[in-house]
């Protein structure tokens, strides 16, 4: 038996998530079946991060166990013809120790969130971006951003059915930056809460709008009552960046 880790790209518009359900496609249950046609073994991944239904993955990270004795070259090309047409793609199959956890071994998870602040409606990047028309001011949410990093408590953030044991986490990166018409938003942490970084992205574009105040801002996050906070950002302008792992 060989422990094998993928990194793997996906675009989430066409799965309900990362997480095999019934009756509805996944991209666990996709690739999990893809191994099957590969391999006439059924195995079960376990993925560094689970993503909701249209959320995207640059590179999200995966493990299984496999009898077939194989190589990573041919699992990934093998993975990547069966997964067909889904839009999902195998970047890279190693062979890993035994010990390997894809998502135990993470030190940490880094997401993208892309905000389009313009008039006209979106076409290229309908499934990619939240559109928002209404001008956003950069530097009162990077403002607003600065105080949130580090440990807290992110209960504001925090969606309804989050099973993590406790709201504490600790925000390592969260950088904003206008390009052009696009707004990036690039966060780090070791882990997330339920809908953390769609809660966060939503309630800043509330001080970038001019809703709130960074003063507003503060008062939410410091309720520790998602109730104060701001909307969800919608699902289509998130993307799991990538994973860290310690080096070897």
């Amino acid at each position: 038996m060989t422990r094998y880790k993928l990194t793997i790209e996906y675009d989430g518009a066409g799965f309900h998530g990362w997480q095999k359900q019934a009756n509805h496609g996944s991209v666990q249950q996709t690739l999990e079946e893809a191994i099957r046609s590969f391999s006439g073994e059924e195995v079960t991944l376990y993925v560094a991060g689970r993503t909701d239904a249209g959320v995207h993955a640059r590179a999200n990270a995966a493990h299984f166990d496999l009898q077939k004795e194989t190589t990573g070259d041919v699992i990934r090309d093998a993975l990547n013809f069966y997964v067909r047409p889904h839009r999902v793609v195998v970047l890279a199959a190693e062979q890993m120790p035994d010990s390997f956890h894809a998502r135990l071994d993470a030190k940490g998870r880094s997401y993208r969130y892309l905000i389009v602040n313009r008039r006209a409606p979106l076409a290229l990047l309908a499934e990619k971006a939240w559109h928002i028309v209404k001008p956003l001011e950069v530097e009162p949410m990077q403002e607003a951003a600065k105080l949130i990093l580090g440990k807290h408590d992110f209960s504001t953030f925090r969606a309804q059915g989050c099973q993590a044991n406790s709201p504490l986490r600790t925000l390592d990166a969260l950088d904003i930056r206008r390009d052009g018409e696009n707004i990036i938003f690039h966060t780090d942490a070791r882990s997330f809460l339920y809908h953390q970084v769609r809660n966060m992205v939503g309630t800043l574009t509330l001080v970038g709008n001019g809703q709130w105040s960074v003063n507003d801002f503060r008062k939410a996050f410091e309720s520790h009552d998602r109730r104060a906070g701001g909307p969800t950002a919608p699902a289509q302008g998130l993307t799991f960046w990538e994973v860290d792992y310690p080096k070897t």
